[in-house]
This record gives C-alpha cells, structure tokens and sequence, in this order.
C-alpha cells in the first residue's frame, strides 16, 4: 500500500506521522502491534483532508483518541491510524460553556473548568479518555454521564462535511451514542456548565479521584471497566462471585481489587486478554445466568 497522499497531507499542517510504529505505547492497555502509519491530525481541516483522502484511495483507516477503551491485536492495524489526541486538544470558555477540540484529555478539561469556576464536570475527573471517545461512549462515572453536561458537537461526516450535531439528536444512552459504527468523526464538544465555587469543585473533584485511587487497579495498565454493566446486576461482583478474583491467563489477570477491570499485570499479549474475557463471560453465564457484554472495542 502506497501513503504518499497521506505524507503529503501531513507535511501541509505539520503533523506529526509515524511509519511501522508500534501502537501499545498509546493504548492504556500497553498492547498492540505494529502499524503502517500513525498520524496526529492538529486540526479539523487536516482530519478532514486525511479522511477524505483515506475514502478516495481507498486506504482503510482508523478513528483513536487516546486508546483507553481499545484492545488492538499484536498484530498490528493495516492503513492509517488517525490518533486524535494532544496535538488537537484546546480547550476555550464561551460565557458558561466550554469549548474543547476532541483529543483534549478529560482531565485538561476538567481541571479548566475547576479553575474557570465551573461545575458540571466534576464526575469526569479522572477518566482517561479523550472528549471525543467519552462523547462516543457516553462515558459516565459517580452518577454522572457526558449527556448531562454536552450541549453539542461539531462532526466530520460520511461526505467529509463538518457539521453541527445538538445534544437530543446524539442518541445517547448507556455506552452509547448515534457516533458508534456511524461512520462520523467527532471533532470537537461543547459543555455547558454553571458557574460554581472553585474551592468547591477541587474538593469534589479530589474526593472523587481518591475513590478511584481506593477503588480502582489505577497502578497497573487496563482500559476501565472491561464490561458493561448488566441491568439489575454489576459486572465486578458477578466475576467476584464466581471465584474469579485474581484469575490469570498469561499476563492478564481480573484485578483483585476491583473484578471489573481486566490488568495487564506482567506483559499480557492480545491473546490473553481475549481468553480471560472469553473465560469470565462463560463463568458468569454459567454460574448466574447472567451474559456478560465487553465494554471495549477490540480490533484485530
């Protein structure tokens, strides 16, 4: 396969591109193998370009944020990897909103909104993702989701438009939003927030850190809750209650701090995660009839 379009079009915005790069150093999982080209689009109209480009020649290619709710094979992905993460990642206030590009971490934008004094993003702080990912998702935690505080989004369409999406069309529910397997590129989030105490946001924001810490395998790579959660169940306490805490294939293991979080404790290969996934959702079926659904995305 042929990249030249694709070079080419990085040089004109000065993006960064890498060629035959490994892709785990950018997953939180720390697996996957090596890819024909990685680039980080600094702009819409380059994501825009790259896209387009990808479409017109054929290239298949693949839409990342900051690879915290992905599992990618140790074989490596083929195409272009478009990695929508810190080089496209401003965060601006408008009155009591804020306006933040896709690849901004949620904990930039989160701290942002601390020191601009607004409240509403509180629940978020600490989630690995990107705006753009936990847009995709609808990522939530601590009784809050992204449809509570998201206004609307700006979108690269399947016509390589950039349009404007509001918040009752984004179809969002449980890990889910009109974005999944739609085709769509996020571009960049708009939260609307309400002013609040700073004193009062940083204490709400280091309590709900200090949970995670508490709660959470933080200290080892994962991508978050490995499953989503079932209705009139939680996911950790089923994999608990079938004497799975501490189970290992290879290198990864069910967290035994938290059962719902797959580690990778020792150098876990593709392979291996993809057995103890497999593992737990036949345990749990079989000892409470309950059937697991994977929250992450595993390509390969």
């Amino acid at each position: 396969m042929e990249y030249g379009s694709i070079t080419a079009a990085a040089g004109k915005y000065g993006a960064k591109i890498l060629y035959n790069e490994r892709i785990a150093k950018y997953t939180s999982f720390n697996i996957g193998g090596e890819c024909d080209v990685i680039v980080f689009p600094n702009s819409a109209e380059c994501i825009a370009e790259i896209v387009s480009l990808c479409r017109k020649d054929g290239i298949k290619y693949y839409i990342f944020g900051r690879c915290t709710n992905v599992l990618i094979s140790d074989d490596g992905l083929r195409g272009v990897v478009v990695m929508i993460d810190g080089d496209f990642s401003s965060v601006r206030r408008e009155g009591n909103c804020l306006i933040c590009d896709a690849g901004a971490s949620m904990t930039k934008i989160c701290t942002e909104a601390k020191n601009e004094g607004l409240s509403g993003l509180e629940f978020a702080y600490g989630i690995p993702g990107s705006a753009g990912g936990c847009l995709y998702m609808n990522a939530g935690a601590f009784g809050g989701e992204m449809k509570d505080v998201v206004k609307y989004c700006d979108y690269l369409d399947t016509d390589g438009n950039i349009k404007r999406m509001e918040n009752a069309k984004m179809q969002l529910s449980y890990r889910h939003s009109v974005f999944c397997g739609s085709g769509k590129v996020i571009l960049s989030i708009c939260y609307e927030l309400t002013e609040g105490d700073k004193d009062q946001i940083a204490a709400k924001m280091n309590e709900i850190m200090t949970k995670r810490r508490d709660k959470q395998p933080l200290e080892y790579p994962s991508a978050g809750s490995t499953f989503k959660r079932p209705e009139g169940y939680f996911a950790g306490k089923l994999i608990e209650d079938s004497g799975l805490k501490g189970y290992r294939v290879g290198g990864a293991q069910v967290s035994e701090k938290h059962c719902g979080f797959v580690i990778n404790r020792e150098n876990a290969a593709f392979a291996d995660v993809k057995k103890i996934i497999q593992d737990i959702k036949d345990r749990v079926l079989d000892d409470s009839g309950v059937e697991l659904e994977c929250e992450l995305l595993v390509i390969e």
